[in-house]
């Protein structure tokens, strides 16, 4: 299972656990809350009408009472509220008082007037100076017939002469619970969804950078030319740059030791040969002898130059990661600049170079390494093609890549050679000048895959050698 993936699914069972107990609390608190808030007004009422009624009761004359007849027509008025969009249509109160053996003197509902309340836990605990509060079904099968009751004490001085309770239905606010518990799931699950979206986005973010982190180390370990990828300013970055600095000094230790031996490999033979050719030269000899002998020495110290100067410009290339700069290149002007600069080397063949291009094609790259990359392939041409032949440049696209050809009518490559022909020194050798330095094919081939291309060599189906290089073309263009 992939790191981001695994990371996403920790993240939604956190969250999904922290949402789950988040939302049975506060549901759960929902109701309590209305409850707690419902008492609090029956209290206050209930005490209010206990120091109302306290001098009638104290009298003896509740049942005369002005104020009884208003309480009875209480319940029967007409109501059309909204309270924050809950509609009311009835008015909830009852009310009863009882006196200090707890006899129901009064009940706004008409019912109970004469019965003994002194067992319910209302007037129990208040006429013992208590708070008296209870919840009572009117159903005992129905939780939402719940009714809660609030007592207060009348009293004559300090002392207890009856109790009021006033009493309310838990129905009559169960709406605003329901609604509340809504309002809450609803608000929760957008909350949830947000950070569903947060948890994905940073899942995306982290495999994104992962991901562009393991195809660098992939192109690492395929030998393959990879550019530390942009991943921003953080802790991936941070391991992005330690593989990147690790990479360098272990290439760059494996790099030399391998450079310096096959260096030290091919430059045997001139190194050799100008030694033998300097012992020679002490001897007396007849100057048309001594003078071949010098002609020795000075063309392998030539072919020593060149073979440092080609292996210092593939060290180069090959040492570069991604291209500093990379401009418009207009390969058909490009093979016009190659064909020029071996001029006198077709005319000292008595050959010439023909260029076959169809439209414009532009890539973007770096116009010098790739006039030297395809110089190259072209030297290749000029030297296996007979005396007095031409060399062909054709080019082409295909699949969205830019394709530059060079074919010559030469004798083709062996098949014995065609798996070694990128290796670093090896080199058939050519008809008028024995082998090159082997250095060509594998800096066009570095300069190739440093613009995201790649060199290929084939025989042609109508003989002589084909090097094809091809470059990928911008999309914009």
């Amino acid at each position: 299972m992939r790191i981001g993936l695994r990371i996403l699914l920790g993240y939604l069972a956190v969250v999904g656990l922290a949402a789950w107990f988040l939302f049975n609390v506060f549901v759960a608190e929902v109701k309590p809350g209305v409850r707690a808030t419902q008492e609090d007004t029956l209290v206050d009422t209930a005490y209010l009408l206990a120091t109302v009624f306290a001098d009638d009761v104290k009298a003896g004359t509740l049942q005369s009472s002005a104020i009884l007849p208003r309480m009875r027509a209480y319940a029967r008025r007409d109501i059309d509220a909204s309270i924050s969009g809950v509609a009311k249509r009835s008015l909830d109160y009852r009310v009863y008082i009882t006196d200090a053996k707890g006899i129901v003197l009064f009940d706004s509902d008409g019912r109970d007037v004469g019965k003994d309340y002194s067992r319910w836990n209302d007037v129990y605990l208040t006429l013992r100076g208590k708070y008296g509060a209870r919840s009572t079904r009117s159903d005992p099968d129905d939780e939402a017939s719940t009714v809660m009751h609030v007592a207060a004490p009348i009293l004559d001085g300090g002392k207890v002469i009856g109790v009021l309770t006033v009493a309310k239905p838990n129905a009559s606010v169960q709406a605003f619970v329901e609604r509340g518990q809504q309002n809450i799931l609803r608000r929760g699950a957008v909350l949830l969804a947000l950070s569903l979206l947060i948890g994905v986005a940073v899942a995306w973010w982290l495999s994104r950078a992962l991901g562009k982190l393991m195809t660098y180390v992939a192109d690492v370990e395929a030998g393959r030319k990879a550019a530390l990828p942009d991943l921003g300013n953080n802790e991936i970055a941070t391991l992005g740059r330690a593989l990147e600095a690790m990479r360098t000094r272990l290439e760059g230790k494996e790099y030399a030791e391998r450079l310096m031996h096959t260096l030290a490999h091919e430059l045997k033979s001139p190194i050799a040969a100008i030694q033998a050719s300097a012992e020679l030269l002490r001897e007396e000899m007849p100057e048309q002898d001594r003078k071949r002998f010098l002609g020795n020495v000075l063309e392998q110290n030539a072919r020593q130059r060149q073979l440092i100067d080609k292996l210092l410009a593939l060290v180069r290339v090959e040492q570069r990661q991604r291209l500093d700069v990379a401009e418009p290149v207009e390969l058909r002007a490009l093979a016009g600049q190659v064909a020029a600069d071996f001029a006198p080397q077709l005319a000292a063949r008595g050959q010439r170079v023909e260029i076959v291009a169809g439209p414009a094609l532009t890539v973007r790259g770096d116009a010098l390494l790739l006039r030297q990359a395809l110089g190259n392939l072209l030297d290749n041409a000029i030297a296996f093609a007979p005396r007095g032949g031409t060399v062909r440049i054709e080019l082409g696209r295909d699949a969205g890549q830019a394709i530059v050809s060079v074919r010559d009518d030469g004798p083709g490559i062996p098949a014995y050679a065609m798996a070694r022909l990128f290796e670093r020194f090896y080199s058939l050798p050519r008809p008028d000048s024995g082998k090159s330095t082997g250095l060509g094919l594998p800096f066009a081939r570095e300069v190739a895959a440093l613009h995201g291309g790649a060199v290929t060599v084939e025989n042609a189906e109508q003989g002589g050698c084909r090097a094809t290089l091809a470059l990928p073309l911008p999309l914009s263009m």
